[in-house]
């Protein structure tokens, strides 16, 4: 008797569930209002001095005796007899809330009424904010904050979001919605990234990948071009074949172009690590919990493709070229070895050292082909070192760059999207761990400073051209729900580099 295959993975899957209406229903409607309608629960900035608003009903003391001190990213539900829960939400000291205090208010709303549909924010003491920047962050705060991965679930958990309303008095309302619109597009990116990092590696391949940067690119405006092995051979491009070498799965080079109308600001490149999953290859990574996360190795990839979704909606100016660069590394009889030399693109040999340091040798055949396009500046951004987790660990990524004002640019950038980065010295004196007695540079350091001998590495590939590298092996994802980070994958990196090209111009 023939039997039909089993399949692993079901036929309507999609990788960015975030986007099909048919898994998600419709998005929720968030706009300012003058007075609340009908809702399910409405939050109430509550400050930490002062008078508590009418509308919570009771007096500090009370507040106080239940455990409520009104400290940022707390919360507390509150019965009421007409129906409708109201939450108080810590504002902090009067006057103290900056954007990234309201963004994470408006999370810690959201996270406070999981189970309501329809929810107003009562808020005050919003003088001194930018009526447009308070309509973006309080949109990623209530968006980013609600968001699940259960496309996988048979059943899902929560109701889904309806409707927020904002009662904010003397808040110009028509910049404020224009902030929400923005907000809704950078959240939106963000949770193209999350979609594509919580995808299971049985679901999400390199060549997957490149047919979902297609469909997106056909949906938002960019271009999208796939080189499979046969070209990446033809490009000399040895770090991504020396790393795909032990795959059943092939490998994949996706290059994203954006232009603008009119004469572009300047021309900015972004590379992405897109290691589908990582065993460690030969170097092969215990079973522990972080072997279980490497599906999420691809989070710098993920992130460099959500930012061009978010680029024409946006009215960036720049010219931006992408380069993701996808495959699996794994074990196996045809597996790239220790003592192995792999040949790059650029014409540098590479002694193999560790295959587990192999984000950078995917990496530096992409770096060389963004200089050789002519950018002007180049951003990289990879789940690159554990060193980068040890020292930072999952809240701030190291930031390494050849060039101060861009490395500037990318930390104004992080600060804005309140994706934390921290600048490391690129230590010329430690370039010596990277010798190879026999090829021009080996894939590993020494024992310490481990994330900056990696950014060491990828800077013999970007020349003069000024370049930075953001190392996002600890922020990658979250333990837990924590403000705007839901757990899981985070998508850090996509608001960050979308913020980064739509102000970028060359120098």
């Amino acid at each position: 008797m023939n039997h039909e295959p089993y399949k692993l993975i079901a036929e309507d899957f999609s990788p960015v569930p975030s986007l099909d209406p048919s898994l998600d229903g419709t998005e929720p409607e968030l706009h300012f209002v003058d007075g609340f309608g009908k809702l399910d629960a409405i939050g109430v900035l509550v400050p930490s001095e002062g008078d508590v608003p009418a509308s919570v009903g009771l007096h500090r003391e009370t507040l106080e005796s239940a455990g409520f001190d009104a400290k940022p990213g707390t919360s507390l539900q509150l019965a009421n007899a007409s129906g409708t829960l109201v939450v108080a939400v810590g504002g902090g000291k009067p006057g103290s809330l900056d954007s990234d205090g309201w963004r994470k208010a408006a999370a810690t709303l959201v996270r406070a009424t999981q189970r309501h549909s329809r929810i107003g924010f009562e808020l005050s003491d919003t003088a001194g904010m930018d009526a447009e920047r308070l309509g973006q962050v309080l949109a990623e705060g209530v968006l980013l904050a609600r968001y699940n991965y259960d496309t996988l679930k048979s059943k899902a958990k929560g109701s889904p979001l309806a409707e927020v309303q904002f009662l904010a008095p003397g808040v110009d309302t028509a910049a404020a919605e224009r902030g929400v619109a923005t907000g809704r597009v950078k959240v939106r990116a963000t949770t193209i990234a999350r979609d594509l990092c919580n995808a299971p590696p049985s679901h999400l391949t390199a060549a997957g990948l490149a047919s979902a940067a297609k469909e997106l690119g056909d949906r938002f405006g960019f271009g999208v071009e796939e080189f499979g092995k046969e070209q990446l051979i033809d490009l000399r491009c040895g770090g991504l074949l020396g790393v795909n070498a032990g795959s059943a799965q092939e490998p994949r080079m996706i290059k994203l172009t954006y232009q603008p109308g009119g004469s572009p600001t300047g021309h900015l490149g972004l590379v992405g690590k897109g290691i589908m999953y990582d065993s460690g290859g030969v170097s092969l990574k215990p079973s522990d919990p972080m072997h279980l996360l490497m599906k999420m190795d691809m989070g710098g990839a993920a992130a460099v493709l959500a930012v061009f979704t978010a680029l024409r909606d946006l009215g960036c100016k720049a010219s931006v070229t992408g380069f993701l660069m996808c495959t699996d590394n794994m074990p196996s009889g045809s597996a790239y070895k220790l003592g192995d030399v792999l040949t790059t693109r650029s014409g540098l040999t590479i002694e193999v050292k560790n295959t587990d340091a192999e984000g950078r040798l995917v990496m530096c055949d992409a770096l060389t082909l963004a200089v050789e396009d002519g950018v002007d500046g180049i951003v990289d951004i990879a789940t690159l070192t554990g060193a980068a987790l040890m020292s930072l660990g999952q809240l701030t990524a190291p930031v390494f760059g050849n060039d101060q004002r861009l490395v500037d640019l990318v930390l104004e950038s992080g600060g804005r999207a309140d994706e934390q980065l921290w600048q490391l010295p690129l230590e010329r004196a430690y370039r010596p761990q990277l010798d190879s007695d026999i090829a021009d540079i080996s894939n590993l350091g020494g024992p310490y400073a481990g994330s900056t001998t990696a950014a060491l590495f990828l800077a013999e590939f970007v020349g003069e051209t000024p370049w930075a590298h953001i190392d996002i092996a600890g922020t990658m994802q979250s333990d837990k729900d924590d403000a705007w980070r839901s757990k899981g994958a985070t998508g850090f990196g996509a608001r960050l580099l979308i913020d980064l090209a739509v102000g970028y111009s060359a120098e």
